[in-house]
């Protein structure tokens, strides 16, 4: 039988077995059961009610979080020349076009977000293979594909996320850092949970929002009542 870390184990014994907590009493729950010495990571997992092999059932969205993720975002900017002030001003910590795309078919992809533009796409779809994989591939849908590139760089670094439910029917995404306030906490978690509740496809038939679970890094899962999102 495998052992429990003593971290884990102390977590555990401040979760009541079999209870679903309301969104408010996970947010400072989670910052309880955290034992580790840096500043974790908050993350939701929704498991949908959805068959995502079915087109008409795939979820996926983007969502800004008022009080952003506590990450840093690396943004590369691939751009014609007439946008690379525009970009820079913005905050892009890469920008550039031709010596990038170089470099990302040498293997680099050291960067968070790709965002470009509709003219120069044709010359990133040959880097699909290699971003693809990695969830990097700029798309129109997620906003990384845009004449407005110095607004899309602004967004993503205030905290716009990219989500897509994945081949088990789960939608995975930060909402925070154990170091935030637990209402900034709730918060981010409503924004992106109400967005994911005006996406259900129409073809979703029964419950759709079927578990709800918050959990630091290394943390145990804490289980959110849905109604208590809502409310």
């Amino acid at each position: 039988m495998a052992r429990i870390a003593k971290n884990r184990k102390l977590a555990l014994e401040k979760l009541e077995h079999g209870k679903i907590y309301t969104l408010s009493e996970a947010a400072n729950l989670v910052k309880d059961v955290t034992n580790v010495k840096f500043d974790a990571s908050v993350d939701l997992d929704v498991r949908l009610g959805v068959d995502p092999r079915k087109a008409n059932q795939m979820v996926r969205g983007v969502v800004t979080l008022p009080h952003g993720t506590g990450k840093t975002v690396r943004v590369l900017a691939l751009v014609t020349p007439d946008k690379v002030q525009e970009a820079t001003e913005a905050g892009a910590d890469f920008v550039g076009l031709e010596d990038y795309i170089e470099k990302i078919k040498g293997g680099w992809t050291d960067v968070d977000v790709i965002i470009t533009m509709p003219p120069v796409m044709g010359k990133i779809g040959a880097l699909g293979r290699i971003l693809g994989p990695r969830g990097l591939m700029p798309n129109p849908k997620s906003g990384t594909v845009t004449m407005e590139v110095g607004k899309a760089i602004k967004e993503v670094k205030q905290g716009k996320i990219d989500f897509k439910v994945d081949k088990y029917g789960i939608i995975h995404s930060s909402v925070g850092k154990v170091s935030f306030d637990p209402q900034k906490l709730v918060e981010n978690a409503k924004e992106f949970i109400n967005m994911i509740i005006k996406l259900k496809p129409v073809a979703a038939k029964g419950t759709y929002v079927k578990s709800i679970y918050l959990s630091s890094t290394m943390s145990p899962g804490i289980q959110v009542e849905p109604k208590s999102v809502t409310e």
